[in-house]
């Protein structure tokens, strides 16, 4: 298989833009270049197709190494739609070098993801739900996506929500996001429950702010929330400092109501 670059422009920067090409920059002289290659090159064969392997001789193509700041080989360097998206220096052993494709490559469905961020932020849910679907039943191993979809679905269908994202733990970078939705779909369930909410003159608030939360009212159920944590600071169990982090977090902090309630939310606790 053909790995030498003679076009860089076409072979890396414009293929870039259909798939992801991780280029490994060397040269003939370079010793630790001579053991990562074949590396490289095994895993590319082992990719199906995920991503493309290109082999810059930095001899040949000095003008390349000096435009991308190569002074150490061997050097790799991941493209992405033309663009830089990650590197590392030096001959790394293949499980860190597995490791790193895994963190870095991004999956096949990654420009549907980043379509379905787009669309729920401009809240179309539905049409969000169903490139997210498509994407979960390809790759049920996509915790992006499945927590996505979780997002998605949280007000309308908790149960499924929390199903989505039920194997999400700590070491996950999706973790946050998990933990909020789960916590959203407990509120509901004591929404749905409210006899099971201890008694207190903070209890029907809490249950009010519950009911604005499902309604998607999000100013009045965090006016509510942040009103019981001033009324009875750590009542039930803290779940109204839970539920305005949890509000945060669904909503993202370039959201309006974040960026409205985020300071009457820490005042309250402080």
């Amino acid at each position: 298989m053909k790995y030498d670059v003679t076009d860089f422009k076409s072979e890396v920067l414009e293929r870039s833009t259909q798939l992801p090409v991780v280029v490994d920059f060397w040269a003939e002289w370079c010793g630790p270049c001579k053991v990562l290659g074949p590396v490289l090159e095994k895993l590319a064969q082992e990719s199906d197709g995920r991503w493309a392997l290109a082999k810059i001789d930095t001899e040949k193509h000095q003008e390349v190494a000096a435009e991308y700041n190569i002074r150490s080989i061997p050097s790799v360097k991941l493209f992405v739609d033309g663009k830089v998206a990650g590197e590392f220096i030096g001959a790394l052993p293949e499980p860190m070098v597995r490791q790193w494709l895994g963190k870095n490559i991004p999956g096949k469905f990654q420009k549907d993801i980043q379509n379905a961020v787009q669309l729920l932020v401009q809240d179309k849910t539905v049409e969000a739900r169903e490139l997210l679907e498509t994407v979960v039943q390809n790759e049920p191993g996509n915790l992006q996506a499945r927590t996505l979809l979780a997002k998605a679905y949280i007000y309308e269908d908790p149960g499924k929500a929390v199903e989505l994202v039920k194997d999400i733990e700590q070491d996950s970078e999706h973790f946050e996001l998990a933990e909020a939705i789960r916590t959203v779909a407990s509120l509901f369930d004591k929404g749905s429950h409210p006899e099971s909410l201890p008694d207190s003159p903070a209890r029907q608030t809490c249950i009010d702010a519950i009911a604005n939360l499902r309604a998607l009212k999000f100013d009045d159920a965090l006016e509510k929330f942040i009103q019981v944590i001033r009324t009875d600071r750590y009542y039930d169990d803290d779940s109204s400092r839970k539920a305005c982090i949890a509000i945060f977090k669904i909503l993202e902090e370039e959201h309006e109501t974040t960026k409205k309630y985020r300071r009457e939310f820490s005042r309250a606790l402080y």
